[in-house]
């Protein structure tokens, strides 16, 4: 289950661009890692988490402006 945690971390990391498919890999990476974690200390699992974390808040953060892009060009257009 770390091995899982560390590979959807890993994933979260290139597909956060893609926010559709980079949320699930976010959330099931965080889960699996803190399912890990709560069982045993696994340093493979922390990697894991803090990627997720990472690959999430860059998600957001893309979801957020693309967000912000459809409002600004819907109340902007001529």
């Amino acid at each position: 289950m770390d091995v899982v945690s560390l590979v959807f971390g890993v994933l979260s990391i290139f597909l956060w661009p893609i926010a559709y498919v980079g949320f699930p890999v976010n959330i099931i990476g965080l889960i699996a890692g803190i399912i890990v974690i709560r069982r045993r200390k696994s340093g493979m699992a922390m990697t894991g988490i803090i990627l997720s974390g990472i690959g999430l808040l860059l998600t957001l953060v893309n979801l957020k402006f693309g967000i912000l892009s459809l409002i600004l060009t819907k109340y902007f257009q001529t």
